[in-house]
């Protein structure tokens, strides 16, 4: 199970390796060759001394140009540590494969992306014996999928935007397609990046709607992640209130999601939306909510 954000900003390629030759070419415009087989390795660095060193992940890609190792570390924050830790673990890897490692970095901050771009140079001011420059994925350079058609066509994509953009107020539509696009491929692997987007999620009002989102497409209960909720709803046991707790998450979301977005939400829309027993119907509310202006419009065209 993902316990944070830092484990799914990494474990993301491990679960779809193509994603980050899709990345380095589209997003960072880097004209790496398309692998014939991209493999995982293992992450643990720590030689014979009583220092353990480990990757986040790392990955061995097979080209018709050569074998790379793609080492792809999560970051959360500015640590200057790392500075003298990434030019090891090139060298390191270098030494014991004899392949090019290249160094990616993934961060949901943009100050942490921009102290992670700038390059290592060691030795002196006009003669450097080593210089490491990190490839950055990050809030400047990963593509913002708002549009539905847009993520189905690489949903790892979308789900890597929704994990570094999920906050703000786009994020209603980004976590929207996102979750449209989850429905598009196998039920086992939507499981596995909705839980990626979940513990990236800090915003708590970004994260109660991605979850709405999800139990209302049934992947959020594939996963420990709703046990609790799911331990109190096999309380209820019987269908009439299954399709009442329904309709109420539905109401519930819409009116959120309003909430969320700073639209005001009159008595008489919040009564209306309450009485409706049409699940459809709530479904269409919901979509609009994600792009109204004025709570009014959910109901434009009823």
């Amino acid at each position: 199970m993902v316990s944070s954000s830092h484990e799914a900003m990494h474990r993301i390629f491990q679960k779809d390796p193509t994603l980050l030759t899709r990345a380095l070419q589209r997003v960072l415009h880097v004209p790496f060759p398309e692998p014939r087989e991209i493999a995982a390795l293992n992450v643990d660095l720590t030689e014979i001394e009583p220092v353990e060193r480990r990757v986040d992940t790392l990955l061995r890609a097979e080209t018709d140009e050569g074998t790379y190792l793609f080492v792809i570390e999560a970051q959360k924050k500015v640590d200057e540590r790392k500075r003298g830790s990434w030019p090891y673990y090139l060298s390191y890897l270098y030494e014991k494969f004899r392949c090019e490692p290249i160094l990616i970095v993934t961060t949901q901050s943009s100050t942490t992306a921009r102290w992670a771009a700038r390059p290592i140079r060691l030795g002196f001011r006009d003669w450097h014996s080593l210089t490491v420059r990190p490839l950055v994925l990050g809030p400047d350079n990963v593509p913002v999928i708002t549009d539905e058609r847009t993520a189905v066509q690489d949903v790892p994509l979308a789900v890597l935007s929704a994990m570094t953009h999920g906050r703000g107020p786009q994020a209603p539509a980004i976590l929207e397609s996102t979750a449209a696009a989850l429905r598009t491929i196998d039920p086992d692997s939507a499981a596995v990046f909705v839980q990626f987007v979940d513990s990236c999620l800090a915003d708590p009002q970004a994260k109660q709607m991605w979850r709405d989102l999800m139990t209302a497409i049934q992947y959020f209960w594939r996963h420990p992640l709703a046990e609790q909720v799911r331990e109190e709803g096999r309380e209820e046991g019987r269908e009439e209130g299954r399709e009442e707790g329904r309709l109420q998450d539905r109401r519930e979301m819409v009116l959120r999601i309003l909430e969320w977005q700073s639209v005001p939400v009159p008595d008489h829309v919040r009564e209306r939306v309450n009485a409706c027993t049409d699940l459809d119907r709530l479904e269409v509310w919901i979509r609009r909510a994600m792009h109204a202006k004025d709570a009014a419009e959910l109901f434009l065209e009823d």
